[in-house]
């Protein structure tokens, strides 16, 4: 009787060391972090716009997103490697200013501005972002449309009323942007 009551013991040893010794902690990087959040910002390639991603730390930020189109393309970037932009930068004498001012802050006048409502939205450009051609604007409207639709999707059409830096209004829609 008495061997019958260790074979339940030594079946139970035998399963937990399998062979494979005990370790500490094993150092091996940071945490997992997924995958980065991308926004898409329009360019020009042979006089049309192309959606390009970009990592972003404020997904569904038009604000955040138009500050990557105010800092250009990247080199070789584009089917052709010959993207391009109508859209002036940030002059070189100011700073490209952080993504956010922070809440309680007033938005810095460097730096464009958005809001937005349902499917309607106002963006006021900066000094010096004056005198933009139709495709600068539509660059402005497709991309501040493809960041806010990242957090509020909709099939409607967004309608863009655009500032520039001159105090010129024009209105545009998302309708037509590539990838919408």
């Amino acid at each position: 009787m008495k061997a019958l009551r260790s074979v339940p013991l030594l079946t139970l040893l035998a399963l937990t060391s399998c062979g494979i010794p005990a370790t500490g902690v094993v150092q091996a990087g940071g945490p997992a972090s997924g995958t980065l959040p991308m926004t898409r910002v329009y360019f020009v390639e042979n006089g049309a716009l192309v959606a390009m991603p970009r990592t972003t730390e404020l997904p569904g930020d038009p604000e955040a997103a138009l500050q990557l189109l105010m800092a250009g393309p990247l080199a070789g970037e584009g089917r052709s490697g010959r993207l391009s932009t109508e859209v002036p930068g940030v002059p070189t004498a100011m700073a490209l200013p952080p993504a956010t001012d922070g809440p309680g802050n007033p938005p810095s006048p460097d730096t464009p501005t958005v809001t937005a409502k349902r499917d309607a939205m106002t963006i006021r450009l900066p000094p010096g972002m004056d005198r933009l051609s139709d495709t600068g604007v539509r660059q402005i409207v497709c991309t501040a449309a493809a960041a806010y639709r990242l957090t509020r999707p909709s099939d409607a059409t967004l309608t863009a009323e655009v500032t520039d830096g001159g105090g010129r209004q024009v209105t545009a829609s998302d309708e037509g942007c590539p990838d919408r």
